[in-house]
């Protein structure tokens, strides 16, 4: 199956799958490494890992042609990116992959709420009912002691 007839639904999938070996590799890597100095490695590596795949995909264009809202949208996604990378793994050192992992998926349940907020989305009854279902499962992981 080449990419384009890939749809969200498939980029979405892959994205939970890279995003679960994410966290039984990290937490294999983080044995004994600051967890931090462990966000940097993996950062430097994604930037180059990317910058290969954008030249030998043929879509390097000039960033400075971007606009200035782009620019401004990129870079606060950037910060927060590097914010939430440097607190799961700091997570991950301290605890078991298998709880740390849910509970930062609350993030599903925010990012609904912020689209609502934000872009204007209106998520249907069903959608809510299962944006409902993660929130009550990351209660009860956050509850067990």
């Amino acid at each position: 199956m080449d990419s384009s007839s890939l749809t969200w639904f498939h980029w979405a999938l892959l994205s939970a799958v890279f995003a679960a070996m994410t966290a039984i590799f990290a937490k294999l890597g983080l044995q004994g490494v600051d967890s931090d100095l462990a966000t940097l490695v993996r950062t430097f590596i994604i930037l180059l890992v990317l910058t290969a795949f954008v030249l030998a995909t043929g879509k390097w264009t000039n960033p400075l042609a971007l606009s200035g809202h782009t620019w401004l949208f990129l870079t606060l996604s950037a910060l927060a990116t590097g914010a939430s990378w440097v607190s799961y793994f700091r997570a991950l050192q301290m605890g078991e992959a298998s709880k740390v992992a849910p509970i930062d998926k609350l993030s599903l349940v925010l990012v609904a709420i912020f689209a609502v907020i934000f872009l204007g989305e209106r998520p249907n009854l069903r959608e809510w009912l299962g944006i409902g279902l993660v929130a009550a499962g990351v209660i009860i992981l956050g509850l067990k002691r």
